[in-house]
């Protein structure tokens, strides 16, 4: 089982971390199309934001206080979901539903990070091989 919950980490990680250097390398572009939707923070706020996915991802993948890498994640997660994916402000029925799609989908990964967290957070048994314990311990 901890095997299975290792590769789990990994895989949910990886599309944080993926993310994180489209963040980063593609900062530009990013910013731009941030201004374009009224999201606040400019090219700062991507790369900002990017970094703090990018760390939050590393720490659930490795296991260095995975808890408050789930937490990183998901406080990048809520602003992200109402600044870039606000369906409810757009009128193109296509748009409107791409950013329905968006939103429910950060909102589903928003809850599978604080599942995460509760079970670094919970205890180390079955979480894999880790670095550290947990930072929080709610056990």
């Amino acid at each position: 089982m901890n095997a299975v919950f290792l590769i789990a980490r990994i895989l949910f990680a990886l599309i944080f971390l993926l993310s994180a250097i489209g963040h980063v390398t593609q900062a530009d572009a990013m910013a731009g199309y941030a201004k374009f939707k009224g999201a606040p923070g400019g090219k700062f706020g991507v790369i900002f934001s990017g970094v703090i996915m990018g760390l939050g991802a590393l720490m659930i993948m490795l296991g260095i206080y995975g808890d408050l890498g789930a937490l990183l994640i998901f406080v990048t997660l809520l602003p992200v979901s109402f600044f870039m994916h606000a369906h409810w402000k757009e009128s193109d029925a296509q748009a409107k539903q791409t950013e329905q799609i968006s939103f429910n989908k950060n909102v589903g990964l928003m809850g599978g990070t604080l599942a995460i967290f509760l079970l670094f957070a919970i205890g180390n048994a079955g979480l894999g091989l880790t670095i550290t314990g947990p930072l929080f311990n709610l056990s």
